[in-house]
């Protein structure tokens, strides 16, 4: 009895030593940077893809010594891998048709100092290359597979999309992608995690569906730009007052949008903080003026200049997306806008009807006091807060060009404050009472 008590104790201990292994084994790596290129000739589209290996695990590759990667004998390994981890897991589309399984030209080891993925050529003539030395000492953590995978096509000038599935290589997976269609230029992605279907060369109309999405998304996901509306409407329901109010805002933000875009913005690292505090600062404002009163002149007017800066935050949301535009760029911010104001119409068309609702439970006047009090102590919070980070933020000296931007702007602000008290002027006079007729 007391040698099967050591036995099971030996088995325990043994089973406990073993586990670490085996977990330091199946690890995922933190971050895993793939790096591709697609490009189709002919009749054929290659795929070139260099990967770390130590995120491709469950791979027996042939080792020898101290576990050094056996070079001469890892061909099919390397196969396998490419296999199993890239090719099955990519999604490639001619059109609407997916393209069927590639055949694997090329797999191999390289070096992590390697740095011919810096163009096409040069990934290509190294995958077609010579291999690493059979007797070079390398373990199989520490090395990049480059793999060259072939599909065939139709047409190399056919409309081509991806889904690269890769997001299970590790913890967080960038994949740095550029498309080198024949007859036009190069054109660069960059995804984290699983993007969906990516159209590599976009028609108008795929590009304009995919970033009306985006824009709707983006204003229903920001709680900030929510309290803004929330604070626009809450003393001025009526549509004739909404109309006024709600196109201040969408020709103030679609100006600033547009032309961040096209990089006529500042450029500096204290810039996009300066716009979180100011927007934070715009809801403050918006709750200070619901307590303390305003009108509709006044409301359309101040909402046009915060309208400006909430444009340079759509336009910061909207940056990383811009990739999947492909060469529509105008299209695509319109329809960002397009989303936009449909999330903002879906927000109002909920928010009114609710506001009438608990204004018939609480008098409106202290119904708005309490609300727009609850909004700007939020809106407190967030300005000091986002004060604190753009305290952090060095701020230097303007060089020529960020002044000759600047007069840009301010002659651009100028001419946008002349229009607004022109349009000012033009609604008074159309929403002056008119004076009761009087009997002769």
């Amino acid at each position: 009895m007391l040698d099967a008590g050591k036995i099971l104790v030996n088995w325990l201990a043994a089973l406990a030593l073993a586990l670490p292994a085996c977990a330091q084994a199946h690890d995922i790596p933190t971050d895993v940077l793939v790096s591709a290129f697609v490009k189709p000739e002919g009749q054929r589209l290659r795929l070139l893809v260099r990967v770390p290996m130590k995120a491709l695990r469950d791979v027996d590759y042939p080792r020898r010594g101290a576990g050094l990667l056996d070079l001469a004998r890892a061909d099919a390994a390397l196969r396998n891998a490419a296999g199993l981890w890239i090719a099955d897991e990519l999604e490639l589309y001619e059109g609407e048709a997916r393209l069927g399984p590639p055949r694997i030209a090329a797999a191999r080891v390289s070096l992590e100092s390697d740095r011919s993925f810096a163009s096409y050529e040069q990934a290509l003539a190294h995958v077609e290359g010579e291999r690493l030395p059979d007797k070079l000492e390398i373990y199989w953590e520490q090395g990049l597979l480059d793999a060259l995978l072939e599909y065939p096509i139709a047409s190399d000038r056919a409309a081509f999309s991806i889904r690269p599935q890769l997001e299970r290589l590790g913890a967080r997976t960038t994949i740095a992608l550029r498309f080198l269609p024949p007859g036009s230029d190069a054109r660069a992605f960059e995804f984290h995690g699983d993007p969906g279907l990516v159209r590599l060369d976009p028609s108008w109309l795929q590009a304009a569906l995919r970033f009306v999405g985006t824009g709707f998304l983006h204003i229903l996901d920001g709680s900030d730009h929510l309290l803004f509306l929330l604070c626009l409407v809450v003393p001025f329901r009526r549509l004739s007052q909404l109309v006024w109010i709600v196109t201040s805002f969408t020709v103030a933000h679609s100006i600033t949008l547009i032309a961040a875009a096209y990089g006529l913005g500042p450029d500096r690292l204290w810039f996009p903080p300066l716009i979180e505090v100011l927007i934070a600062i715009s809801i403050l404002t918006m709750a200070i003026e619901n307590v303390l009163g305003s009108s509709v002149r006044r409301r359309w007017i101040v909402t046009f200049g915060f309208g400006l800066v909430h444009g340079f935050a759509f336009s910061y949301a909207l940056r990383e997306s811009l990739q999947f535009a492909g060469s529509h760029l105008l299209v695509s911010l319109l329809s960002f806008n397009v989303g936009i104001e449909l999330g903002q119409l879906l927000v109002l068309v909920l928010l009114v009807p609710a506001l009438e609702l608990l204004f018939r439970v609480l008098p409106e006047r202290p119904g708005t006091i309490l609300l727009s009090l609850l909004v700007g102590h939020t809106a407190w919070h967030w300005m000091t807060e986002r004060a604190e980070v753009l305290r952090r933020f060095p701020w230097s000296a303007p060089d020529a060009a960020q002044l000759a931007s600047a007069v840009r702007w301010l002659m651009l602000l100028i001419a946008l404050g002349a229009v607004a008290w022109l349009a000012r002027g033009a609604i008074s006079r159309r929403i002056r009472p008119t004076p009761p007729k009087t009997a002769d």
